[in-house]
C-alpha cells in the first residue's frame, strides 16, 4: 500500500503526536525530501525518536525508508497531490478549479483501487453472486448509494431487499437465512445501530459486507468482508465530491465483475433493460 494512503487510513488510530507527524507529512509530502528526521522533529516541536518510531510503526526500517517511499509516491503522482498545476495565465480560476477537481477525482479513484485487494474484491463478487437474498442498507446520504446499487443488482436478476429505515431492516431480519448477504453502506462506520444490525444478521448465518471510508471503524472491523473508499481533501465540499466519485467507481467495477463472472446475469440484465424500454415507450 502506498505510504501516504497508509498514513491516511491509519490516522484515526494514532496518538496525538503521531497525528501531528501524519498531518505534516500529508500536507508537505512534496517537500519531505528536504527534511531530515531531526529537522522534522524540530518543525513539530517533538523528539527525533518520535519521528523514528512513527516510521517504524508504519512498517519501515526508519525515517529514511519512509521518506524515500513517499518521494517515490509523489514522483508517481507527478506533482503535489493536493495542488493543481499552475495555469499559464496564472489567474484563470475556472480552469484551475476544474483541473484540480479532475486530478483529485482521479487520485481518489486510484487510491480506492489500491485499497481494495483483488482477492477481497473477487471474494465479495462470489458472495454476492451466490447469495439467495441480498439485503442492502444505508442511512442518509449512504442510503442514496444503497438504493442505486440495489437497483442495479436487481437488474441482474438478484433477489434484493433494500432498506433505508433501520427499524424496517431490523423487522426483516426474520426473513434472513444462512448464506444471505447484507451490504451496509456507512461512510464512517461508527453508528452503533448498524453494528448491532450487522451482528444480529451474522447470528442468523448471514454474511455482512461493509462499505465505508478507508479508516478503522467498528462496522468494518466486524464485517465478513469490507470495501474501502479513499477520498481526502482539505475542503469539506471537495472531500464529499471525491467520496462520491470514488464510491461510484468502486461500485461500477463491482457491477462489471458480477456481469463478467456469470453470463446468466448479463442475459437477465438485457431482458430487464428491454422490459424497461418497452414500459417507457408504451
Amino acid at each position: 500500500m502506498p505510504p501516504l494512503l497508509k498514513i491516511r487510513s491509519e490516522r484515526g488510530q494514532m496518538s496525538a503526536i503521531e497525528r501531528r507527524i501524519a498531518d505534516f507529512i500529508l500536507d508537505n509530502a512534496h517537500l519531505l525530501r528536504d527534511y531530515s528526521s531531526q529537522q522534522l522533529a524540530s518543525a513539530l516541536g517533538i523528539s527525533q525518536s518520535s519521528v523514528v518510531k512513527f516510521s517504524q510503526k508504519l512498517g519501515f526500517k526508519g525515517y529514511p525508508d519512509l521518506k524515500y517511499s513517499i518521494g517515490q509516491d509523489v514522483a508517481r503522482a507527478g506533482a503535489d497531490p493536493q495542488q493543481a498545476p499552475s495555469e499559464p495565465d496564472g489567474g484563470d480560476d475556472y480552469r484551475r478549479l476544474g483541473e484540480a477537481l479532475r486530478r483529485s477525482k482521479a487520485q481518489a479513484e486510484e487510491e480506492t483501487r489500491q485499497a481494495n485487494p483483488r482477492e477481497e474484491i473477487e471474494r465479495i463478487v462470489q458472495l454476492l453472486d451466490g447469495a439467495p437474498k441480498l439485503f442492502v442498507h444505508g442511512l442518509g446520504d449512504d442510503g442514496l448509494f444503497a438504493r442505486e446499487f440495489a437497483m442495479r443488482l436487481s437488474l441482474l436478476g438478484l433477489l434484493v431487499v433494500p432498506h433505508t429505515d433501520p427499524i424496517l431492516m431490523l423487522a426483516n431480519l426474520s426473513a434472513a437465512r444462512p448464506g444471505d448477504v447484507l451490504l451496509v453502506f456507512s461512510e464512517f462506520g461508527n453508528l452503533a445501530q448498524l453494528s448491532q444490525l450487522s451482528r444480529q444478521f451474522q447470528d442468523m448465518g448471514g454474511k455482512v459486507i461493509s462499505i465505508t471510508r478507508h479508516t478503522a471503524n467498528p462496522l468494518r472491523a466486524h464485517a465478513d468482508a469490507a470495501l474501502a473508499v479513499c477520498a481526502h481533501d482539505r475542503t469539506p465540499q471537495v472531500a464529499q465530491l471525491l467520496y462520491r466519485s470514488a464510491m461510484h467507481a468502486l461500485l461500477d467495477f463491482l457491477f462489471v465483475l458480477l456481469c463478467h463472472a456469470n453470463p446468466d446475469r448479463q442475459q437477465q440484465l438485457a431482458v430487464n433493460l428491454e422490459r424497461i424500454d418497452h414500459l417507457l415507450d408504451s
